[in-house]
C-alpha cells in the first residue's frame, strides 16, 4: 500500500552516486545516471541548490490532468554515505512528505540490470540508504537497481567503486532508460502499478 499522505505535494527523487568524473561510471553512481536521465526527459539541467550540498532539478511528470506530478530530482553532492544531509534538508525546504520519497541505488543482492521496486525495509549495507534512513526513517521508497555480486575474492568496496564492465556497458543505457520509466510509473500510478510492471 502507498504510504504516501498528499497527492498534491511534490516528490522528491533522489538518484544516489558519488560527485567527480572519476566516479561518474563507478557501479555504485547508477542512481546519478538514471537522475540524469530523467532531468534530461523534462527538459531541466541540474543546478547547485542554493546552501544544500546537492544539485537539483525541478520539472513535471505524468500527463496533462490529475496525474501531473510535481517532482524535484536531486543528485547528494555529499559523498554516497553522506546523501541523507542534503536530502533532508531539500524535503524540508519543498515540504515533502516521506512517502513521496524515491531513493534510486544500486543493489549488490539483485543480478545487474534487475529491478525491485519497494517501500521501506532496511538498507542492505548501503551507505546511502544508511544515512537516509538515519535522519529521515525508512519508509521512503526504493527503485533498487540490480548490479550483482563481486567475482572471486573481490571486495565489495572495490566493485561497487569500479566502472561497469565492457559486457554490462553494452546494455546499460537499456537498463537506465528501464529505471527511469519505472521512477516516472511510480510517481504517476502508485508503487503495485510501478511493482506489477518493473519488477522482474
Amino acid at each position: 500500500m502507498d504510504v504516501t499522505t498528499d497527492p498534491s505535494a511534490p516528490w522528491l527523487v533522489a538518484g544516489l552516486g558519488n560527485p567527480g568524473p572519476e566516479y561518474a561510471m563507478n557501479r555504485h553512481n547508477v542512481g546519478f545516471m538514471v537522475a540524469d536521465l530523467l532531468a534530461e526527459r523534462i527538459g531541466g539541467k541540474f543546478k547547485r541548490a542554493g546552501k544544500a550540498q546537492a544539485q537539483v532539478v525541478e520539472g513535471r511528470i505524468g500527463p496533462p490532468g490529475p496525474l501531473n506530478r510535481r517532482v524535484i530530482l536531486v543528485k547528494p553532492m555529499s559523498y554516497m554515505n553522506l546523501s541523507g544531509g542534503p536530502l533532508n534538508a531539500l524535503r524540508d525546504f519543498y515540504k515533502v512528505p516521506l512517502g513521496n520519497i524515491v531513493a534510486v541505488h544500486d543493489e549488490l543482492d539483485i543480478d545487474y540490470g534487475t529491478l525491485r521496486l519497494k517501500l521501506g525495509g532496511g538498507d542492505n549495507g548501503h551507505n546511502g540508504l544508511k544515512s537516509m534512513t538515519k535522519v529521515m526513517g525508512s519508509d521512503y521508497h526504493r527503485v533498487r537497481f540490480g548490479i550483482g555480486r563481486p567475482p572471486g575474492r573481490m571486495q565489495v568496496a572495490d566493485f561497487v567503486l569500479k566502472d561497469f564492465g565492457s559486457a554490462e556497458r553494452k546494455e546499460l543505457d537499456y537498463f537506465v532508460d528501464r529505471a527511469a520509466d519505472a521512477v516516472e510509473c511510480l510517481v504517476i500510478e502508485g508503487l503495485e502499478r510501478a511493482q506489477s510492471t518493473y519488477n522482474s
